[in-house]
Parts: structure tokens; C-alpha cells; sequence
């Protein structure tokens, strides 16, 4: 009797865990540093983790160099966001992070300065603007949703910029309230 072990299926999702994420430089950066592997809720993880950095450079941060820092962060997610979906075989990965964490140190110098209620104000609005997709949340969410990668050969380069533009609006809308309540 001859036993055969199990051929895993080439196209089936990969699954994310620490040593997929250090395979890779695009996996540390689009999984959040390991904020996106958290098993429950990894978009707040990974909105959190983002918090904690935030707060952790702000010393050393001026407009200048948040400006600068979020210009290289915007591409260099792209990047990463797409090598990393692509990997996983998957257009929009729960797990993938750098999304809400390039979102959220957007909104918070946007919001800056701010004390901690503005930030939990943002961060609040910010999560239920991502987690409910209301409006232009769920057009960007949805614009790359239908490629093909079998079909459309530049498939992941648009699913990293789909998985990066619905949190980058879902910045925006939580931005709009915050302004009119400091503004009040």
C-alpha cells in the first residue's frame, strides 16, 4: 500500500505567519511589523500600531519631515502591499496593515496638534470609517475588487493600490468631522 502525501494547490491562499512575513522585506512592511498577524482584528492592530509609532516619533517630527515620511510611505506600501497580496495569492488580505497605518498617520497629522481625545476621536472614526465602508469607502474599496490576475497582467500592482486607497478615503471622512469640531 503506498501512502501519498498531500500536494498543497499552487493557487490556494497562502496563510500569513512570522516566517512568511521575515521571507520577505514587502511582508515585514505590508503586515505592519507583525501588527498584522494579530488572529482577532489585525486592521486595528494595525491601526494601533500606528498610533504607538506616531506618538513615538512625534518628538523628533516637524511638518516637514511628516510630509516627507508619508511621501515615502505612500509608494513603498504600494509596493509592499502588492508583492505582499500577490504572494498570498489573495487581492485584499485582512493581514495586510500598512494601509490603515499609512491612513492613520495621515489623519493624526492632519488632526495635529492634538491632544489624546482628538487622537481617540480619530482613531475611533477612523476605524469605523474602515470597518463600515459608508459611501466613498465602499467605491474605493470596491474600484480594484473585480482584476483578474489570470487575466490582467498587472493585477497585484492594482490590488496594492485598491488596498491602499479605501483607507487612505476612510482618512479622509474621519478627517471631516474632527475638523468641524475643532473649528466649532
Amino acid at each position: 500500500m503506498t501512502v501519498s502525501t498531500p500536494v498543497s494547490d499552487p493557487s490556494a491562499p497562502a496563510r500569513p505567519n512570522w516566517h512568511f512575513m521575515l521571507r520577505h522585506p514587502a511582508h515585514l512592511i505590508a503586515l505592519g511589523f507583525g501588527s498584522g498577524l494579530s488572529p482577532r482584528a489585525p486592521g486595528t492592530a494595525g491601526t494601533l500600531w500606528a498610533w504607538l509609532v506616531f506618538v513615538l516619533l512625534q518628538p523628533w517630527m516637524n511638518d516637514t519631515r511628516w510630509l516627507l515620511l508619508l511621501l515615502a510611505a505612500a509608494p513603498l506600501g504600494w509596493w509592499a502591499c502588492s508583492v505582499t497580496a500577490r504572494n498570498l495569492r489573495v487581492l485584499d488580505p485582512g493581514s495586510i496593515v500598512w494601509d490603515e497605518v499609512l491612513a492613520f498617520w495621515l489623519l493624526l497629522w492632519l488632526v495635529a496638534p492634538s491632544g489624546w481625545l482628538a487622537q481617540l476621536a480619530a482613531f475611533a472614526l477612523f476605524r469605523f470609517f474602515d470597518a463600515v465602508k459608508l459611501g466613498p469607502v465602499a467605491w474605493a474599496d470596491q474600484l480594484f475588487h473585480g482584476v483578474d490576475p489570470r487575466t490582467d497582467r498587472r493585477a497585484w500592482t492594482k490590488a496594492g493600490l485598491g488596498i491602499m486607497l479605501d483607507d487612505l478615503v476612510a482618512a479622509a471622512c474621519a478627517a471631516v468631522p474632527i475638523v468641524v469640531w475643532r473649528v466649532a
